[in-house]
């Protein structure tokens, strides 16, 4: 008997139309690995709920992006549930979501970060920030380039704006130069991308409009450069307890050499999305991808040892 899939796509985030077309991406390429899939979008938590006890999957292919899908949050709901899922555990989803502790895990690693600061948004209104122009300003725990605002001179203040005062955000160094970005597949990183968007910013439109950004793989780098990017994904993976796949991005310069920028412990899944992408340069097909992800899908145990 084939295994069930309940392939959970939608949520609550800025990324739920992203999130919808990976999750179809995802249920056609299982059905073609003759898996029977269910598909859930998900809006309201009880009725996740109802198709969960009446559909009894053996798996939930976590399609999610953005919060409430790799933050932990319905990681830590399937755990209590012992039901297996997809991509990373709780512990590992909500330490890389954070943009702040993600960055002190790979300095602990021996990985170069760019400079920052974390703070409310009303505090940097009102007091400032040590980081000199230019520099970045992201929400500490978002994903996609969400709320991402480069500021290269004092004029640029003009366009920040979030609709929280309350949001903790961070202020990272700029870091001129290329865009990287590198996953990790079982443990293994095989090639580097160069992201060349066409527009000014690699923002969330450009990352999901095809035709607005063009990957070059293998990234056009000196080759300890490109190695030395390959051992910092499989590193943090590694550090972090990441499950089957994650994906890091970097800046690289001649003058400042490859700096660490974030980490994504649940990277997309879309036809445009990099992760499968470089599955393929290393010979991984889509469904391929998808199919290891499934026979990967774990959960947290209850079990508590006796002392």
């Amino acid at each position: 008997m084939s295994k069930k899939v309940l392939v959970l796509m939608g949520g609550f985030s800025h990324e739920r139309n992203v999130s919808l077309v990976s999750g179809k991406g995802v249920a056609e390429a299982l059905r073609q690995k003759k898996f029977n899939v269910v598909e859930h979008d998900l809006q309201d938590g009880w009725a996740f709920l109802d198709v969960l006890k009446k559909e009894k999957p053996d798996v939930v292919f976590n399609a999610l992006h953005g919060n409430w899908g790799e933050d932990g949050e319905i990681q830590g709901f399937l755990d209590v549930l012992q039901i297996p899922y997809t991509h990373s555990g709780m512990k590992a989803s909500l330490l890389g979501m954070d943009k702040n502790i993600t960055k002190d895990f790979a300095k602990s690693c021996g990985i170069k970060i760019a400079p920052s600061e974390k703070m409310k948004v009303k505090d940097f209104f009102s007091k400032g920030t040590s980081i000199d122009i230019p520099y970045v300003l992201k929400p500490v725990s978002d994903g996609s380039s969400v709320g991402v605002f480069i500021i290269m001179n004092e004029n640029d203040l003009k366009q920040v704006y979030y609709d929280d005062e309350n949001i903790e955000i961070m202020v990272e160094k700029y870091i001129s130069g290329k865009e990287l970005t590198i996953s990790c597949i079982n443990g293994k990183s095989f090639v580097v991308t160069e992201i060349k968007p066409k527009v000014e910013f690699y923002d969330y439109n450009a990352k999901y409009t095809n035709g607005i950004t063009e990957h070059v793989l293998p990234a056009e780098i000196p080759d300890n450069v490109a190695e030395e990017c390959k051992q910092w994904a499989e590193r943090l993976h590694k550090k972090l307890g990441c499950n089957m796949v994650s994906r890091i991005d970097v800046r690289y310069n001649e003058k400042d050499g490859p700096v660490f920028l974030e980490i994504n412990t649940h990277p997309g899944m879309t036809p445009l999305s990099l992760v499968p992408e470089q599955a393929k340069y290393a010979g991984i097909s889509y469904a391929d991808l998808c199919e290891m992800l499934v026979d990967a899908a774990t959960c947290r145990s209850l079990r508590v040892d006796n002392a």
